[in-house]
């Protein structure tokens, strides 16, 4: 494992500032610890909670800009649907966003192989009807984000030791 470390200063800034902001100090301090990228390398040097955190976050800045059509085209499926990435958020508390990961699997596992292909803009625009099954998944983890990440901030908050070391200066 590779040492994460985060100062007091930056996380009690970020507190108070928001959700968003927490995560995102741990989100950046992962990624330097480890070289900037979660990869097939780098992923062996964090802890099943590091690579959840990320995951998560990539996956809400995805499904936020475009959707799971979105998700799955950029690549990032295989490791929402692929790992045992939805049990862990279920083991997090997040069990509404576990059911949308898991009932998303089937439509994954149905179309990934059409929407990971390369393609124009038009083809990939022409994606969200072809598939718009995925609406309803798009719509409910909207609708959930807020408290989705509320959630993750929390587990963050009460599992910190699992996520970074904290220096106080």
């Amino acid at each position: 494992m590779i040492e994460v470390k985060v100062k007091d200063a930056d996380l009690q800034q970020a507190a108070e500032k928001g959700m968003d902001e927490f995560i995102d100090v741990f989100k950046e301090a992962i990624l330097k610890a480890i070289g900037g990228e979660l990869n097939d390398e780098t992923i062996g040097l964090l802890n099943a909670d590091q690579v959840t955190l990320l995951g998560y976050i990539s996956m809400r800045d995805e499904v936020m800009d475009g959707g799971f059509i979105q998700l799955i085209h950029n690549g990032l499926g295989g490791f929402v649907y692929l790992n045992p990435f939805d049990k862990a958020l279920r083991n997090w508390g997040l069990q509404n966003l576990y059911r949308i990961v898991n009932k998303s699997h089937k439509l994954y596992n149905l179309y990934h192989e059409a929407i990971e292909q390369d393609c124009t803009q038009e083809e990939f625009d022409a994606l969200y009807e072809k598939y718009s099954e995925f609406d309803d998944f798009d719509d409910a983890f909207v609708e959930g984000e807020e408290g989705f990440t509320s959630q993750v901030a929390h587990y963050v908050d009460e599992h910190i030791e699992n996520f970074a070391t904290i220096e106080h200066e």
